[in-house]
């Protein structure tokens, strides 16, 4: 029998709920009438805000860059506390989850497919094995030997090359001619260690095919291999070298037809990735006359970007207890609740530098929320780690709250020093 923690019995283990969407999780975890244990370094919790702390019914201190040692303190922290069901919450950390779930018999994803969802060049591999539409992917260690390989394997310009491992569009760049190759390459490869947990990253890099067409997230929540598809979100990003992811709207203003065949190619992915008991993320691209998704990439947890939020906002759904239902051995919850529309826009300094001032209007249907105040430095925007801020609007269907985000963003002030 589990022990018990204020009324609840269930006991949900998350690796590392820091991530973006830990907040998530642990607001889901809470209206099932579970409790939180985390697992993460001891530095790093010192660092947690008290509202996170207060959320967590204990804590297994270890070193998750030591995935050997992690696997082994974690197991026997779950088995010492009675652990009913363990979350993936960081992207780099899920094939760690997959493998203590499996050690301990509770739902959870493929063993043996753990990494191609966090490692790109694997994740390539497996989406084309399972005859998912995917760019034309070559690997390369040097600029050098990824001009070569442009070469040989005929690939046209405009292409993308980003990190083997990493997120957040870190280090990924559009390159639009050879003599942009090299430098593509080496900020890729700025990539080798994660913070803040000090994960050690493959340091090569994939070169793909530009695959042009209007982008959309599709997440799927996955119980003892059956898939259930989440709404699809467009996506909105910046069109430079850099693909800031600047917003999102749910649901996508989409056909019916189009986006059943998004959420069915996003599907295939998850299984392809070897999501079993849990959730996936996949973006894909949707090319002008062809009709056919293509899978950018997928990965082993919740959204990022709010994008929990924005569903919730606009469905009724929650990611979150869905996926902590499947680990839990419970059928997820995935009829809309309502019928609505939600859009996010994110705000994003024009440069790097010290913020001076930032004003955002005061629309009906509209919240803003801010990450800085005023002297606080501003990262360059070549990434998702410079966005300072987002707007939400609600309202009926997608073009009122596009229009709602995009007159809130187009009213607001930001000033850099």
């Amino acid at each position: 029998m589990h022990r018990t923690w204020g009324n609840a019995t269930a006991k949900i283990f998350v690796v590392e709920p820091l991530g973006s969407s830990g907040r998530f999780l642990t607001a889901a975890a809470r209206d099932l009438g579970a409790v939180v244990h985390a697992g993460t370094h001891k530095d790093i919790y010192d660092s947690y805000p008290a509202g996170l702390r207060a959320e967590l019914a204990g804590v297994c201190r270890t070193d998750l860059a030591d995935p050997d040692r992690a696997l082994d303190e974690m197991e026997a922290y779950c088995r010492a506390e009675g652990v009913d069901a363990v979350a993936a919450c960081w992207e780099l950390l899920t094939p760690l989850a997959t493998r203590l779930a499996h050690r301990l018999g509770l739902p959870g994803n493929d063993p043996d497919r753990a990494e191609a969802s966090r490692n790109k060049i694997a994740m390539a591999a497996a989406l084309e094995h399972a005859g998912v539409s995917v760019p034309r992917t070559v690997v390369a260690g040097t600029g050098d030997e990824a001009l070569d390989l442009i070469g040989a394997a005929d690939l046209a310009f405009p292409l993308v090359i980003k990190p083997a491992e990493q997120g957040g569009s870190w280090g990924v760049s559009v390159v639009g001619g050879p003599d942009e190759v090299r430098a593509a390459v080496d900020a890729a490869q700025q990539y080798t260690v994660a913070a803040p947990h000090g994960l050690s990253l493959d340091p090569r890099v994939i070169v793909q095919e530009y695959v042009d067409g209007p982008e959309y997230s599709a997440d799927t929540v996955v119980q003892d291999g059956r898939p259930f598809p989440l709404p699809v979100v467009r996506k909105h990003t910046t069109v430079d070298a850099y693909r800031i992811e600047i917003g999102h709207t749910c649901p996508a203003p989409l056909p019916h037809a189009a986006a059943h065949e998004i959420q069915a190619v996003a599907a295939r992915a998850a299984l392809a990735v070897g999501i079993r008991d849990g959730v996936a993320h996949t973006e894909l691209k949707l090319p002008p006359g062809s009709g056919r998704p293509v899978v950018i990439e997928t990965g082993a947890r919740l959204p990022g970007g709010n994008i929990c939020e924005v569903v919730e906002h606009a469905t009724g759904i929650s990611e979150a207890r869905a996926y902590l239902r499947v680990v839990l051995g419970q059928a997820p919850e995935t009829t809309a609740l309502r019928d609505a529309a939600c859009a996010i826009r994110f705000l994003v300094p024009p440069r790097a530098g010290i913020l001076r001032t930032l004003r955002t209007a005061d629309l009906p249907g509209v919240y803003s929320e801010f990450t800085v105040r005023p002297g606080d430095p501003l990262r360059a925007p070549v990434d998702n780690s410079c966005r300072i801020g987002h707007v939400i609007a609600t309202a009926p269907n997608p073009a009122q709250a596009e229009l709602l985000a995009d007159r809130a963003i187009s009213q607001t002030t930001i000033e850099v020093a």
